[in-house]
Parts: structure tokens; sequence; C-alpha cells
């Protein structure tokens, strides 16, 4: 695959962690096979989309330096059982399946329908080593599929906690890894399960798109998306500025009061008219706190303007690159 071992190399320039399974199955998996995209961005060492969807959310392989990272955090060994929530097209699985060897599997639980579709197609032309499995959720209600417990579960979205039917699925000594929190920033847990506790390991700050993909697709003025927008951004700010009493008043406020908003409010595209956006019930509620809240919105858009960091990128690309949340989904 031209331009992979190169990647590689840069990666491990950058210090990235890539043992011989790692680097042994980059070198051995082709993500063209995973997507239609061009790889150009693959090989910057950036996200490069599989997929958009109907709604108009892109669908993407993570970047190579945070796909090598995940791989090493989840300390993978020969003949294991690993559980993918969510699929990434197809590409993590495959990489899997080279480290797991024939007595390893990977189950991947994906909730996105046209996902699942490509995810399944991709795969079947994939010559898997062990067991490949793309199920719906749904599947595991009930469901004795699963011949042996998990060893490892990845969660390649965000969430805030993960479903109980899965955790039951872990085996003692196993663990999970993934981004936890809200829309806008995430930690990165390893959380094992030790009997009946879980034991978290903090291995630091991400984002990552949501595991629930309808979140990505909800309209701007959406008023439970805005809300959990505001209460994300509004626990990352506390953490390191000082929030005047009465600001911080108004801001939980103002979240208690979009999400009393009913969920079914008129919808707005490119087409809608000014008067339709200025007469949205979202819009008059904003405008009704513009005196406090125009201050504040710099601010918010600063804590949401984050670097992207590509270390595998070639010499002559700059380091990293500024831009919004969408820039920053692995």
């Amino acid at each position: 695959m031209e331009g992979i071992s190169e990647l590689i190399e840069r990666l491990k320039s950058a210090g990235v962690p890539l043992d011989d399974s790692i680097e042994e199955a980059m070198r051995s998996v082709d993500p063209g096979c995973f997507t239609d995209h061009s790889l150009e961005p693959f090989l910057g060492d950036r996200p490069v989309p599989f997929l958009i969807t109907e709604g108009g959310a892109a669908k993407t392989i993570s970047a190579p330096h945070m796909v090598a990272t995940l791989l090493h955090h989840l300390e993978i060994r020969e003949a294991q059982h690993v559980l993918l929530l969510g699929s990434k097209g197809g590409y993590l699985a495959a990489l899997l399946d080279c480290m797991l060897g024939p007595d390893g599997g990977v189950t991947i639980i994906e909730p996105h329908d046209e996902v699942l579709l490509h995810t399944s197609e991709r795969l079947e032309m994939f010559d898997s080593m062990g067991f490949l499995t793309v199920l719906p959720p749904e599947a595991l209600e009930g469901w004795n599929g699963l011949s042996r417990r998990v060893d490892r579960v990845l969660v390649t979205g965000s969430v805030r906690i993960l479903p109980p039917e899965i955790e039951a699925l872990v085996e003692d000594g196993g663990f999970v890894l993934g981004p936890f929190g809200g829309p806008v920033h995430q930690r990165l847990l390893k959380r094992e399960k030790q009997g009946d506790e879980w034991i978290d390991t903090d291995l630091g700050g991400v984002v990552f798109g949501p595991m629930d993909l309808s979140e990505s697709e909800r309209s701007p003025l959406d008023p439970h998306s805005l809300a959990d927008h505001l209460e994300d951004l509004l626990g990352l700010m506390s953490e390191v500025i000082e929030i005047e009493d009465d600001t911080l008043t108004r801001l939980e406020g103002l979240i208690i009061s979009l999400r009393e908003l009913p969920a079914d409010l008129p919808t707005l595209d490119e087409d809608s008219t000014e008067d339709e956006i200025l007469e949205h019930p979202v819009m008059e509620l904003l405008l009704m706190e513009m005196e406090w809240l125009g201050p504040m919105w710099p601010l918010f858009g600063d804590y949401m303007s984050v670097e992207l960091a590509n270390p595998g990128s070639p010499d002559d690309e700059e380091p990293g690159m500024s831009g919004g949340h969408e820039d920053l989904v692995p």
C-alpha cells in the first residue's frame, strides 16, 4: 500500500506507540478497502470519511495515530474476543482480526442501519483469520450467540455511560476502553472489571463523534442538543476559569429552559427565511437572554475551537490544524 510505510515511520518518530503486532496489522490491512473516499487525509494522519449518511453526517475512520493509540491501550493478545461498539467502517475490526489470529474473534455492534450495511458489505470481501460478525444492538437482547465472554470492549464514539447489558458481557479481568463524556469533550477511560467493581484509569482528554449518530444529524437549533453542548461547555469552562454566580445561575436556567422545549419544533434548513429563523422558539429564547449571553458567546467559540493533532503528518505539512468540533472527530 503506497504511503503506509512512510506514515508508520512518521508515527514511530513522533512517539506514537506501535508495537510489532500493530505495525504488522497496519501494513497488512488496506484502509482503502473500507472507504471509497481519497486516502490522502488518512496518509496525512487525519480522519477519512467512509460514509456520508442520508442525514448528512460524516462517519470517519479515525486518524492513524488515534487508531494506533486505541490498539495500544487495548493490550491485545492472540485468541481474545473483542467487542466493538461502532464499526468505523470495518477497518478497526480488520486490524484486530490480524492481531487476534485464527483463534480470536471480533463482534461488532453497530447502531446505525446505513453504517451496518456498509460495514457488512466491506467485511464480506475481507479474508479474515478468526470470526467476524456485525450485529445491530437489538441482537444482544436475550441472545446467547456469544460463545464466550468478552475480553475487551472498544467504544468508538462518545458515550456518557455504558449500557449494563454490555458491561455484563465482560470477563473478569477484562476491560472497556472508550471516550466517556458529553458532545464537546470526553475522557478516554480504561474501565477494568475486577470482581463486582470497575476500576477506571484516565488516559487523557479526547473528542470523538457521538456513538448515537442521530446526534450528528440534529438541527443546529435542536433544543436538547444545544442544551447538551452548553452543559458540557459549562463543565469544561468551570475547570479552568471562575464563572460569576449570576452568570452560572443564568446558564443553568437557560439549559433547563432549552430542555423544557418540545422535541418536535419546526426544522430549519438552508431554505429557511430570516423570519422563520428569528421566530423559531430556540432563537427567541436565545435572543431574550442575549444581554448577558452575548458577551459569553466568543468564549464559547474559543472552547469549541481546538487543535487537531496529526503527529504522523509529512514534514512539509502543518503539525496540526485549528477548527471546529468536526475537525476533531477521530
